[in-house]
């Protein structure tokens, strides 16, 4: 009778080839069609001026604007908030920081991936206000002023792109929970928060903010889903971002 094979032991190193690189639950290629096929059809809804949309826009607008009026140290908060904390320069500000860090640790491919889909969004933003043409609210008596047209909102793009992004990041390093919870509400709060303030403020509709979210979550969802698709994966310095496990 032949002697009964001794099982084999995996090496850490067969182990680590085969583990999946640590990535987000959510499946991007999915979630990138459909945040795509609802913008289209909000885009489409804009372009034609649907009067059911135009008038939730306009009345949320108006009951907004009248509390900013009556409340000014309320509305120059909101104005802090909107033009500085969350303000489009700054959150391209944080993805620069998260590429210099990318680019120390050796993961370059990564850091320009980041940098390239900021860029993009950039660009399809402004393209897309120049296309559409949409103006901004006009009051007798503004609290706030801004440029350009109105939709796709560049200030709640640029923060659902830089949220979103730092998100990914830390789930495809496998950071801690702590600082992925963290970072979460981080994000959370500051890409409702400039939706807010932006129709506040009376210098968006609501359908601007809400185009600039689902664009923003649709270029972020199919970047990650290029990325992990076509690129290495992340090595063994998984973690790097959050500390070494205890």
């Amino acid at each position: 009778m032949p002697p009964t094979p001794r099982p084999t032991v995996r090496s850490s190193a067969v182990d680590d080839d085969r583990r999946p690189a640590p990535a987000s639950r959510v499946p991007a290629l999915p979630c990138a069609v459909l945040c795509a096929l609802v913008f289209g059809l909000l885009l489409t809804l804009v372009a034609v001026r649907w009067e059911p949309l135009m008038a939730v826009d306009r009345a949320l607008a108006g009951a907004l604007h009248r509390t900013a009026v009556a409340a000014p140290g309320w509305t120059r908060l909101n104005r802090v908030l909107s033009d500085w904390l969350w303000d489009p320069w700054m959150m391209r500000a944080v993805l620069v920081a998260a590429v210099v860090l990318l680019v120390r640790r050796g993961e370059r491919l990564l850091g320009v991936w980041v940098a390239a889909t900021a860029l993009v969004g950039t660009g399809l933003q402004q393209v897309l206000k120049a296309a559409v043409g949409r103006d901004r609210p006009v009051w007798p008596d503004p609290v706030d002023a801004a440029h350009y047209a109105a939709f796709p909102s560049g200030h709640a793009m640029s923060a659902l792109i830089a949220g979103a992004l730092v998100l990914w990041l830390l789930c495809r390093c496998g950071a801690r929970p702590l600082w992925r919870w963290a970072a979460g509400a981080v994000a959370v709060v500051s890409v409702v928060g400039v939706g807010f303030t932006r129709v506040y403020l009376g210098v968006h509709w609501l359908s601007d903010v809400v185009g600039g979210w689902l664009l923003g979550g649709a270029l972020v969802a199919a970047a990650a889903a290029a990325y992990t698709g076509n690129a290495p994966r992340v090595g063994n310095g998984a973690g790097q971002w959050a500390g070494k496990r205890s």
